[in-house]
């Protein structure tokens, strides 16, 4: 049979003449390349939270924050507040006890927005079922590494004020 006789080949054969199989196979050096290329992106995304963490210090602000009025969060309710300047959520709980927390709306494992279920009296991230004590912000349950960053609310007559906490995080 002369090759002249033979119908031409479709166009992505013709330009793409690799067979299917070589196509699906690996050989150990690819494997070996992927490997030290996502090895190598993760030592360089863990250094670059490392040096952030260095060269821009979280932020703070100086005196009290206004937030909202007592009469504003019901028994058992929240407010979404974000102080002014930072474009950190923080959640505003008044515990069925009367008392207020407040405390950052992220969680400290995959930084998920959590929230308070007057129920069980706890903080709980729906992401990875991790639940925070709402009195102090440890954890309780679940994979989160470290409490909720919290701040220091202050009650002035119906006027409730946040600042920065005057000493560590109690554990």
């Amino acid at each position: 049979m002369k090759e002249d006789s033979l119908p031409p080949k479709p166009a992505p054969a013709a330009d793409f003449p690799i067979e299917r199989i070589e196509a699906e196979h690996v050989s150990r050096r690819e494997f070996a390349k992927f490997l030290c290329l996502v090895s190598g992106g993760m030592a360089v995304g863990s250094g670059w939270v490392a040096v952030k963490d260095r060269i821009f210090p979280p932020f703070r602000f100086e005196g009290d924050y206004f937030v909202c009025k007592k009469s504003d969060v019901p028994p058992g309710g929240t407010h979404a507040f974000v102080v002014e300047g930072s474009g950190i959520p923080f959640i505003l709980i008044h515990l069925n006890d009367g008392s207020f927390r407040a405390y950052e709306q992220k969680c400290t494992h995959l930084a998920c927005a959590v929230f308070y279920s007057p129920e069980h009296d706890k903080i709980e991230c729906p992401c990875h079922h991790g639940f925070f004590d709402a009195r102090n912000g440890n954890v309780l349950q679940g994979p989160p590494p470290r409490p909720l960053p919290h701040l220091e609310v202050v009650i002035q007559g119906d006027a409730i004020y946040v600042r920065e906490p005057s000493e560590k995080h109690e554990t």
